[in-house]
């Protein structure tokens, strides 16, 4: 199964089927290009890290324990685990997962066997075989995909260490972590207190004060940067920005253990995340509009990540004024928007990108990273915000193997989308090739300074 391209569409898809990668935010682990190991197995490499695969498979009843998801490897099978994963192949007829497998199998794997009861075993020794080949680990898949650069997304306390190995190493591929400070910024987080404790000893930053605080956040953000960190990234269920007068006060007290203005603080640290990107360029992400680990139990016995986020509404244009009012005309800034909430594409994000600098809309994010997803995505921004005043595409993925899948599903929808426009008489094909182009690489290349 394919998104199936004809006529202008299927001509402006061939322009850019086989343009780079560019991939400026996801979740893929540097160790892997670190260490330069093979996959561990089938199991490992397609069903356990994906929560768009178990998640499918708990709504219908299926442990996560029997899909190996928090079973250390001693303690799983992983051939059972693909096992249990074929028989319930059939769930994901009519979604993105089951359009990016059939890519990886196909295109990847290079498997032309149906994923099926009949054909799980002989499917999991031909993937094992292809892993223990030499030129199917992590660095020769990343130069074969044609990824120019792969982002990921480290917590603002990580030693970055692997990201140091590969830029010490004889590997030329490019990858740049991402700060991601949350668990400083939210005084509700678990572990708030003991996080900013080692954030003053790895920077030698009297944490116990806002000043010596903000300085160390500041300190850390430099490291990133000078190992190749372009962007910030950011998570809030509901984006709500505040502007403190005292903020040394409310941290004060919070160190102390009141936590009445913990919601206020997180929203004031968000605009002094903006403010620290004037400063310093780094291009600055916020993901809102999904309640985490809402299935309690999956949450105690699993921890986060395990596919219990569900989307809300939540209100951009309220929740950003304070942010925008302050730092929002500085062409400094680039702030990149994400959503869950798709009622707000075309009421908010859309005429605010269309207006305020620093603003661009990033794609279609997780629930709505499919086809009619990325349809309804463009249907619903271009009218107002037009097309650069979007961050272009990135795969947001864990799962390595699905980021030219997902790259392909973008350059296919967007050739329809583009296709389209040219029937509606809004331009051309020379025009619609190189919006193409633009949708493919080259907007998330400027938008996340990676040029």
């Amino acid at each position: 199964m394919a998104l199936e391209l004809t006529g202008k569409a299927a001509e402006i898809y061939d322009g850019i089927r086989h343009a780079p990668i560019v991939s400026p935010h996801g979740h893929c682990d540097p160790a892997w290009f670190a260490e330069n190991q093979p996959f561990a197995d089938p199991a490992e490499l397609l069903v356990i890290p994906d929560h768009y695969v178990f998640r499918m498979l708990y709504s219908q009843g299926v442990p996560l324990e029997k899909l190996g998801v928090g079973v250390s490897a001693e303690d799983r099978n992983p051939r059972q685990v693909f096992r249990l994963f074929a028989a319930h192949w059939h769930l994901f007829l009519g979604t993105p997962s089951q359009l990016w497998i059939e890519y990886v199998l196909r295109e990847t794997l290079s498997c032309a066997l149906p994923l099926g009861v009949d054909t799980a075993d002989a499917i999991y020794d031909h993937i094992e075989a292809w892993l223990a080949d030499p030129a199917n680990r992590p660095r020769a898949l990343f130069d074969r995909f044609g990824i120019e650069v792969l982002a990921t997304t480290d917590a603002a306390l990580d030693p970055l260490s692997h990201h140091k190995e590969i830029a010490n190493s004889e590997w030329d591929g490019r990858m740049v972590p991402t700060f991601r400070p949350d668990a400083l910024l939210n005084p509700r987080a678990h572990g708030w207190a003991s996080g900013i404790a080692s954030l003053g000893a790895i920077t030698n930053q009297d944490t116990s004060s806002y000043y010596g605080f903000v300085a160390a956040l500041r300190q850390r953000r430099a490291m990133f940067k000078s190992l190749g960190a372009t962007a910030t990234d950011h998570a809030i269920e509901v984006p709500q920005t505040v502007w403190l007068d005292n903020p040394a006060d409310t941290y004060g007290a919070l160190i102390s253990g009141d936590m009445s203005k913990a919601d206020a603080f997180h929203g004031h640290m968000l605009i002094e995340m903006a403010q620290m990107s004037l400063d310093d360029g780094l291009v600055m992400q916020l993901h809102a509009g999904s309640r985490r680990n809402t299935n309690h139990a999956l949450f105690d016995s699993f921890g986060p990540d395990k596919g219990t986020d569900i989307p809300v509404a939540v209100d951009w244009v309220r929740g950003l004024e304070p942010l925008l009012n302050r730092v929002g005309n500085d062409p400094r800034l680039t702030l990149i928007l994400f959503t869950l909430d798709e009622t707000s594409y075309a009421r908010e994000l859309a005429p605010m990108a269309g207006h305020w600098p620093c603003l661009r809309i990033g794609p279609p994010w997780w629930f709505h990273d499919s086809a009619a997803g990325i349809a309804r995505y463009l249907d619903q921004v271009v009218e107002t915000a037009g097309y650069y005043n979007l961050a272009g595409f990135n795969d947001d993925t864990r799962a390595f193997l699905s980021i030219p899948a997902r790259h392909d599903l973008w350059r296919r929808a967007v050739s329809r989308h583009l296709a389209a426009q040219i029937e509606r008489g809004y331009f051309d094909i020379k025009t619609a090739d190189h919006m193409a182009r633009l949708l493919a690489t080259d907007l998330a290349r400027s938008t996340y300074k990676l040029d």
